[in-house]
C-alpha cells in the first residue's frame, strides 16, 4: 500500500510548522537588561591609556635626536 506524495508533503509542512511554533508557545518574556551605569573609571582609564601612548610616541621620537648628540667613540 503506497502513501500518496501529497499526504507526505502535507505532513512535512505540518511538522515544520509545529517545529517552529511549539517552542515559541512555551517561551517566557525576557526580563529587560539593566541600565548601563558608568562611574567614570572607564573614562579615566581611557584617558590614562591615551596619555601613556602619547608619552611612548614622544619618547621614541625624541630619543634618536637625544642619542645622536653623544659621541661614544
Amino acid at each position: 500500500m503506497a502513501v500518496p506524495r501529497v499526504s507526505v508533503g502535507v505532513m512535512a509542512v505540518l511538522a515544520l510548522i509545529f517545529a517552529i511554533v511549539l517552542p515559541a508557545v512555551r517561551a517566557e518574556s525576557i526580563a529587560p537588561a539593566p541600565a548601563p551605569t558608568s562611574d567614570g573609571t572607564s573614562i579615566d582609564q581611557g584617558i590614562a591609556y591615551v596619555l601613556m601612548l602619547v608619552a611612548l610616541v614622544l619618547t621614541y621620537l625624541i630619543h634618536p635626536l637625544d642619542a645622536s648628540s653623544y659621541n661614544f667613540f
